[in-house]
């Protein structure tokens, strides 16, 4: 955080809940194909001046899995619905650079940056499943660190192309007849390693300049990337000293990178279990656990870890798995559990299927704002994504009970100041490649 700062919000739309079964409790959502269950988030996060909703996603069935993974909509096709129903709140999209192309991809982001008036943003990632693979064709996907080299260039491309066109490139002028300045619209011409792309972009250059580039990798390739191109890493973390330690070094590696390092911001995510005394949310967080269903459990346990956990005994110490089959970001948390006294696998696959490996603040709203606060203060984080357990119950409480406490202790803005999502994150409009500087200016090299 900088000094005087306000804290960042986005929050972790999946309408069936972010526990393997909050779907089940009385009134949940049941569904993440539902346009008005979605359409309620939205709007509970804008009520709540949350600065973004995000959406996952993935290019399988993850049939068994979390029910979040089964059946979900498309994320830009449904960012571009709720675009037609909010007004402020970021819109933020996964897609993947594994298998698109980057001028489908560009002009996908930029087409929802335009309709949502600057409130989008793109969460890069790449897919190592090989159920998604064989949907496009392949057997296995590529190897890790090819695919991050892939996703560099990539993001070249893509930036490239919403750059393709500069500020003021259409004219519209009825009396010249003139549409058009061709002198502010560039051909991109890239011929890389993986992608050859022309350009221009047929879509212009939108009032936030380009959407907003997140990343959530926590390999070695995953930060590299991330300090060179993520302006919002998500990220998953448990402790506080290692959360310092991780904000600390991305930071610094922003910075080697020519990037001011208030332009990327680093939001672990928040698992929250409320109730009006801090008594009544650890009962609400027992129910929880007593809800998981083992095999669904087990499933998302493997998953995160690349290894099938299903023939461990589940009340015995974690067992050591072999290094290459970790999930990085998850691998660290797990490191960092198993070395609490007495943890076993139970008490790891509990957090796991309860959480999905996010901090948990269990409490009243004023418990959790405790907890929130010190992170923030502290120098751990620039916010969060609040990743609720069930929609609409517990992200409503969210936003009626820790929201107006945060307010109260003036840790997050009471009304929005800007339109756009780079307004909302402090985040400045990056320079156009191809525009040439203004007189006396350098390049802005922070996004």
């Amino acid at each position: 955080m900088t000094e005087g700062s306000s804290m960042h919000l986005g929050v972790f739309c999946m309408a069936t809940g972010n526990h393997v079964a909050g779907w089940r409790l009385p009134g949940s959502f049941t569904s993440n194909e539902d346009i008005a269950a979605l359409t309620h988030i939205a709007r509970v996060a804008e009520a709540g001046k949350f600065d973004f909703i995000f959406v996952a996603d993935g290019l399988s069935a993850s049939v068994g899995d979390h029910p979040g993974t089964i059946a979900r909509l498309e994320p830009f096709t449904l960012m571009s619905a709720l675009s037609m129903r909010t007004h402020r709140i970021g819109l933020i999209g996964t897609a993947s650079s594994t298998y698109t192309e980057p001028y489908n991809l560009a002009r996908l982001v930029s087409s929802l940056d335009h309709l949502s008036s600057g409130r989008a943003g793109w969460n890069v990632v790449t897919t190592s499943t090989v159920q998604a693979a064989g949907n496009f064709g392949a057997e296995a996907p590529p190897e890790h660190d090819l695919r991050y080299e892939m996703a560099a260039e990539f993001v070249e491309v893509v930036q490239g192309l919403w750059d393709s066109w500069e500020d003021g490139a259409r004219l519209a002028d009825r009396e010249s007849g003139r549409y058009v300045d061709p002198a502010k619209i560039h051909a991109l011409d890239h011929k890389g390693r993986f992608f050859v792309v022309k350009g221009p972009l047929n879509s212009s250059r939108s009032c936030q300049g380009r959407p907003v580039i997140v990343q959530a990798g926590a390999s070695a390739a995953g930060r590299a990337f991330a300090s060179r191109y993520a302006e919002a890493i998500f990220t998953v973390q448990q402790d506080i000293e290692e959360a310092k330690a991780f904000y600390r070094r991305t930071k610094q590696d922003v910075a080697a990178q020519g990037r001011a390092p208030d332009q990327c911001k680093i939001l672990p995510g928040l698992f929250p279990v409320i109730g009006r005394t801090d008594e009544e949310a650890r009962a609400t967080l027992a129910s929880f656990v007593d809800m998981v269903d083992e095999r669904s459990a087990l499933n998302t346990l493997s998953e995160r870890l690349g290894h099938d956990m299903s023939g461990y005994d589940l009340d015995a110490p974690m067992p050591e798995l072999p290094p290459s089959a970790h999930i990085h970001s998850y691998a660290a948390v797990v490191r960092t559990l198993a070395q609490r006294p007495g943890c076993t696998l139970r008490d790891i696959y509990n957090i796991f299927a309860v959480s999905r490996a996010y901090l948990v603040a269990c409490g009243s709203p004023a418990t959790i704002a405790d907890l929130m606060e010190e992170w923030f203060t502290s120098g751990a984080c620039d916010g969060f994504m609040v990743v609720p357990a069930t929609f609409p119950g517990t992200f409503d409480r969210f936003v009626e009970g820790v929201v107006p406490e945060l307010q109260r202790r003036r840790l997050f803005r009471s009304a929005y100041v800007g339109r756009t999502l780079r307004d909302h994150l402090g985040l400045k409009m990056p320079a156009n490649r191809f525009a040439p500087p203004a007189a006396g200016a350098s390049r802005d090299r922070s996004a």
